[in-house]
C-alpha cells in the first residue's frame, strides 16, 4: 500500500506539534495525560513515516545520480536495494496507521467455562487455564484468580481471572469462543476418542471512570455460601449476587469469607461484562469494519480444535494447523498461533481500507 506524500507530511507535522507541546512545560493535569497518550500512540507511526520518507528522498537522489556515468553503477546497486526495502517499510507504516482498538492496551478478564462433555470438559477447562497462565508468565503478565468453581474430578466448571500487564487484551482478544478437544479420556477403557468443549471469553477490563454504574440500577442479594469451600462454608451470609437491572446481567461471588470482598469482586466482573456489552453494541454500529476482523468474538463460535491423537491444534478461522499440541498447551507454542491471528487480522483490515 503506497501512502501519499501529503499524508507523510501530515504525520510528521502532527508529531512535531505534539513534541513541542510536551516540551513546553505548559501542560498540566488531564491535558498533560491526554497529550502523553497521543504522543505514545503517534510515535511508532511517526517513526515508520520518517523511515518511508527518508527512503523515498534517497531514491529520488539516486535517480538523479543515474545521469552521471561515474556514479551510475553505484547508484543502480543502491537503488535496487532500496526499491526492494521500500514496500516492506510502507507495509509496516500502513499497519502502524490502522485504527487502534481503544481496549488493546488494557488488562483483561479471562473467563473459562466447561461446556459439553461433562468431567472431560472440566478437565479441558483446566488445561486451557494452565495454558494461558504459562503464556502469561512468558509475557511477564500477572494472573490473579477472581472466582473458581472446581470440578470433583479436577479441572474447573468455571474459572474467572484477571490478567494484568502490557498489551494483554491486544494479544488475547482472539481467544474468545468455543475451544474443542478430541482425546481418549483417562476413564475410557475402550480407547474411544471423545469430543468435549470449553468456552473462553476475554474481556477488556475497564476502570471505574470508563464504566460508571448507577447504584440504582443494581439489585444486591446476600445469601449463604454453598458447595465446595472448606470448613467456613455455610457459617456466614457472605455470598453476593448482583443483578444489573437494565441489562439483566447477573454476577454471583462466594469465594471469599468476607461479604465486602465478594461484592468488590462481583462488581469488577460486572463492570467488565457491561463494558464488553457496550463495545459489542458499538461494533454493531460499525458492522462493515467488524466484518474485516478475524472472528466476531462471539462466545458461541467454534474457533479451535485440540486433537490429542494427532498432536495437532487447528484454528478454524484462519485455517491454521500446528502439529505442536504439547508446546501450545505448555504456553510457549501459543504465541505462534496468536501472532498468526494478529497478522491475519491486520491483513484483512488493510484490505478493507483499500476497498
Amino acid at each position: 500500500m503506497t501512502i501519499p506524500a501529503e499524508r507523510l507530511h501530515q504525520i510528521a507535522n502532527r508529531f512535531a506539534e505534539l513534541e513541542a507541546r510536551m516540551a513546553s512545560g505548559q501542560l498540566e493535569g488531564e491535558e498533560f495525560v491526554q497529550a502523553s497518550r497521543d504522543y505514545a500512540e503517534l510515535e511508532p507511526v511517526a517513526k515508520a513515516a520518517a523511515e518511508v520518507q527518508a527512503m523515498r528522498d534517497e531514491i529520488a537522489g539516486l535517480n538523479e545520480m543515474l545521469s552521471d556515468p561515474e556514479m551510475k553503477a553505484m547508484a543502480e546497486e543502491e537503488l535496487a536495494s532500496l526499491k526492494k526495502a521500500l514496500p516492506e517499510a510502507e507495509h509496516a507504516l500502513a499497519i502502524a496507521m490502522l485504527p487502534k482498538d481503544a481496549a488493546d492496551a488494557r488488562p483483561a478478564m479471562l473467563e473459562i467455562r466447561a461446556g459439553t462433555g461433562g468431567d472431560e470438559a472440566a478437565l479441558f477447562a483446566g488445561d486451557l487455564y494452565r495454558m494461558y497462565e504459562k503464556y502469561a508468565a512468558e509475557q511477564g503478565w500477572k494472573v490473579e484468580p477472581v472466582s473458581i468453581a472446581a470440578a470433583d474430578v479436577g479441572g474447573y466448571k468455571e474459572i474467572v481471572a484477571n490478567i494484568n500487564g502490557t498489551g494483554v487484551f491486544a494479544k488475547l482478544k482472539f481467544e474468545s469462543g468455543v475451544h474443542r478437544v478430541q482425546r481418549v479420556p483417562v476413564t475410557e477403557s475402550g480407547g474411544r476418542i471423545h469430543t468435549s468443549a470449553a468456552t473462553v471469553a476475554v474481556l477488556p477490563e475497564p476502570t471505574e471512570v470508563d464504566m460508571t454504574i448507577d447504584d440504582n440500577d443494581l439489585r444486591i442479594d446476600i445469601y449463604r455460601s454453598s458447595g465446595a469451600g472448606g470448613q467456613h462454608v455455610n457459617t456466614t451470609d457472605s455470598a453476593v449476587r448482583i443483578t444489573h437491572i437494565p441489562t439483566g446481567i447477573v454476577v454471583a461471588m462466594q469465594d471469599e469469607r468476607s461479604q465486602h470482598k465478594n461484592r468488590d469482586k462481583a462488581m469488577k466482573v460486572l463492570r467488565a461484562r457491561l463494558y464488553e456489552a457496550r463495545r459489542a453494541e458499538a461494533h454493531g454500529a460499525e458492522a462493515e469494519a467488524r466484518k474485516a476482523m478475524v472472528g466476531s468474538g462471539d462466545r458461541s463460535e467454534r474457533i479451535r480444535t485440540y486433537n490429542f491423537p494427532q498432536g495437532r491444534v487447528t484454528d478454524h478461522r484462519i485455517g491454521l494447523t500446528l502439529h505442536k499440541l504439547p508446546e501450545i498447551l505448555e504456553g510457549h507454542g501459543l504465541g505462534e498461533m496468536i501472532d498468526a491471528l494478529i497478522a491475519e487480522d491486520e491483513a484483512k483490515r488493510l484490505a478493507a481500507m483499500g476497498d
